[in-house]
């Protein structure tokens, strides 16, 4: 799923495309990619393009006439940036969007279709769709822990949890407790302040390097790369692959369609996380530590 350097780098790429342009329409390939019934989407023709902005992981283009289109592009929802008129990709296109300077295609791989466009009225009715999860770059360490200790929860949920951090997912939610040193299992309401601050401290650092990261590798481009699996990541997507702090073999551990991906010489004093799937299985086989591993 994009995530907030995604979404950034997104946001930025059709802002310089359509910023101050007309919008001429909206053409729909799946009925299903319309959640919202009024206003109309064909309200949208004809309007300027005044800005694109981020909802957590959703991105807004504000039209005149205080309309707003937003688009979730969920986990496998991609945008692409097309000559004028471009016809709709036939098996993977579910909208294109008509300006007078180009079209911007939506797609989205796989057979389940869970990207999804809104066409609102209003900022109060756009903040609707906000789940109220705060941007960790411009927040500071006290609303950082504030919304970290607000609930209860392990810190890899926490931190991927839209009503508490805005724009962070599977991904990036790895490489900042590997970057702060912190197991994705430890408890929000065991963290002390010290903790707290090198959390902080850590997801602002990972999610600014891969802003820039995905900016430079765009070269004032339009993206076309977003993934959520990169070479240069940690510990995402590299289960059995040496971690490039301690060289210790990266671990992982699996629940419902997700994982958390970490090393246990770094986050977890060697000790290996129970697999909800294989810890149960093997039970009294399964490994506690490093040093039980075969």
């Amino acid at each position: 799923m994009p995530e907030l350097p995604d979404i950034q780098v997104y946001i930025e790429a059709i802002a310089a495309r359509v910023v101050d342009h007309r919008l001429d329409g909206v053409r729909l390939a799946s009925p299903f990619l319309l959640r919202s019934v009024t206003p109309p989407i064909d309200r949208v023709a004809g309007r300027r393009v005044v800005g694109v902005e981020p909802i957590g992981k959703r991105i807004v283009l504000a039209l005149s006439g205080d309309l707003f289109l937003v688009l979730h592009l969920m986990i496998a929802g991609r945008l692409h940036w097309k000559p004028v008129r471009a016809p709709i990709p036939r098996r993977q296109g579910l909208a294109a969007f008509d300006f007078d300077t180009g079209t911007l295609t939506l797609t989205e791989s796989g057979s389940r279709r869970r990207a999804s466009l809104h066409v609102v009225e209003g900022r109060a009715a756009l903040g609707v769709l906000d789940r109220g999860g705060i941007n960790v770059l411009s927040a500071t360490v006290d609303m950082f822990t504030r919304a970290l200790r607000s609930e209860r929860h392990t810190l890899k949920r926490a931190l991927t949890d839209p009503r508490l951090f805005g724009g962070i997912g599977n991904a990036y939610s790895d490489e900042i407790l590997h970057a702060a040193r912190l197991s994705p299992l430890q408890m929000t309401s065991n963290l002390s302040d010290a903790d707290c601050c090198r959390l902080h401290q850590a997801a602002r650092a990972v999610l600014a390097l891969w802003t820039e990261r995905l900016r430079a590798e765009a070269n004032g481009e339009f993206p076309e790369k977003v993934t959520a699996f990169r070479q240069a990541m940690a510990v995402h997507g590299r289960f059995g692959l040496p971690c490039p702090a301690c060289g210790a073999l990266v671990q992982r551990i699996v629940y419902a369609e997700n994982e958390a991906n970490y090393c246990a010489k770094c986050q977890t004093g060697g000790r290996l996380l129970a697999d909800r799937a294989m810890s149960r299985l093997l039970r009294e086989d399964w490994p506690r530590t490093l040093d039980d591993l075969p």
